[in-house]
């Protein structure tokens, strides 16, 4: 009996033992899965002015095979100076018919790819006449209430709202909240707005930036200068050759991808906090301090602008486009190899990013740390990976214009996995931004970012 006792016993604990290393494994494998997306998505919603210039299209096939980046709510057809009417979503219908076409290869390479018919569902007609001319009394639009709708919804996070044309759909629906609701819930709605329009092509931003001041609006004026060469050898070999997506991204007629800066500027790639816009990153470099009457493009009569003078709005730094253009190569490969995505149902026949860690952290967030004057501060990326396997190569750099610091900053072993920076002794009560940037050696090769920014008493 006491050996039958005996034997049940060390059936449980053996059974025991495997039921906790299971459940081990499998926390494990949650953790880990945790930390590869521990990241918070982007809400964003498009306006664009398809058919001015094919720059549309162009930058609309580059969000789309980036679109698992995103919690995209709209893709809005709407105008802008250069096309001051639209009639339908065709266009946008043959842009997402070709995603439809290369979704299930999109989807073995990275989760969180939206399915067509949502996509099909967020297709919808904005304003379709020209600028404050059709904002006002039955002027909604299936995309001004998509609007209304989206920020409505019980989510803390903000919606990012991008002009590629002109920002009438949006300010129809700022108009109908200042109608039709309290000056609190007006408030409330506004705080929830971002606002990133390029270039100017309309007079509503003017009008936007006039009446609601407190409104959080970009308007990009450094959107040329960032992109590899019209009509060249990457365009040609590296995107418009890769089945259906490659196929409707047409030629460039003027500039290439001329409102790609918008959505890049809140990639959650590590580089940047998109909220603070004077960090730089994939979208450029922008100020705080609020320029005056930052006007339009030359389709623009002056006068539709002037009469709301005076209008203030963030804009870029001095940089212009070379706070883009320095990221040139990582974004450039990123979207290369996302087209390779779309071709290949075979996970192995791409290259994936790396998955950098910054000190044992492993979100996307920026991260904020305090020291001394003449103090050192430890970085370490120990723990990045790669998914495919491949070498991964370490740098850390200072990033000077966006630091308060403007001496220089040594970075000891600045190609290692680990790294030691020496805050200088006059660094007091200034800050100093490091990037952590951390690529592999595959094909074509890719880059993941941290940011660490370092606050000096």
């Amino acid at each position: 009996m006491l050996r039958i006792k005996i034997k049940y016993l060390l059936i449980f604990l053996i059974v025991f033992s495997i039921t906790v290393s299971c459940k081990s494994i499998v926390e494990e494998k949650e953790q880990n899965s945790t930390s590869e997306v521990s990241y918070i998505k982007p809400r964003i919603i498009n306006t664009t002015d398809l058919g001015a210039d094919p720059d549309d299209k162009q930058s609309m096939v580059r969000q789309l095979v980036s679109a698992n980046e995103f919690d995209i709510e709209g893709l809005i057809v709407a105008t802008g100076c250069w096309r001051k009417t639209q009639s339908s979503t065709e266009m946008l219908d043959t842009l997402v018919n070709a995603y439809e076409a290369v979704y299930p290869n999109l989807k073995v390479h990275a989760e969180g790819y939206p399915t067509p018919e949502y996509l099909r569902s967020i297709s919808v007609m904005g304003q379709d006449e020209y600028g404050m001319g059709d904002v006002g009394t039955g002027k909604d639009s299936p995309g001004s209430e998509l609007i209304i709708k989206a920020v409505d919804k019980d989510d803390p996070r903000p919606v990012w709202v991008m002009g590629w044309g002109g920002m009438n759909t949006v300010a129809q629906a700022i108009w109908k909240v200042r109608e039709t609701r309290s000056s609190a819930e007006l408030e409330k709605f506004l705080t929830k707005l971002r606002l990133f329009d390029i270039l100017g092509q309309g007079d509503s931003g003017a009008w936007i930036a006039k009446n609601f001041p407190d409104v959080f609006y970009i308007r990009a004026t450094g959107v040329y200068g960032w992109q590899p060469p019209k009509n060249g050898d990457y365009q040609r070999s590296d995107i418009q050759s890769h089945g259906p997506l490659g196929a409707v991204y047409p030629d460039t007629k003027y500039a290439t991808e001329g409102d790609t800066p918008a959505f890049m500027h809140i990639y959650p790639n590590g580089l940047n906090d998109p909220e603070q816009i004077d960090q730089g990153g994939w979208g450029g470099r922008f100020s705080f301090i609020k320029k005056e009457g930052i006007r339009s493009m030359s389709c623009v009569e002056k006068e539709n602008e002037t009469k709301y003078d005076p209008y203030y709005m963030y804009g870029n730094t001095s940089e212009g486009s070379e706070a883009i253009k320095r990221w040139s190569e990582a974004y450039n490969n990123d979207f290369a190899a996302r087209m390779d995505w779309s071709i290949t149902n075979d996970y192995s026949d791409a290259n994936h990013h790396p998955l950098p860690v910054l000190n044992g952290d492993q979100t996307r967030q920026v991260m904020k740390i305090k020291a001394a004057p003449g103090s050192t501060v430890a970085l370490s990326a120990a723990g990045s990976s790669d998914p495919d396997g491949n070498t991964i190569s370490y740098s850390w750099s200072f990033y000077d214009e966006p630091s308060s610091y403007d001496g220089p900053v040594k970075i000891q072993n600045s190609s290692s996995h680990s790294a030691t920076v020496e805050i200088p002794e006059d660094a007091g009560n200034k800050s100093i931004h490091v990037i952590l940037e951390v690529h592999d050696d595959g094909e074509p090769n890719l880059y993941a970012y941290r940011r660490v920014i370092i606050s000096v008493n």
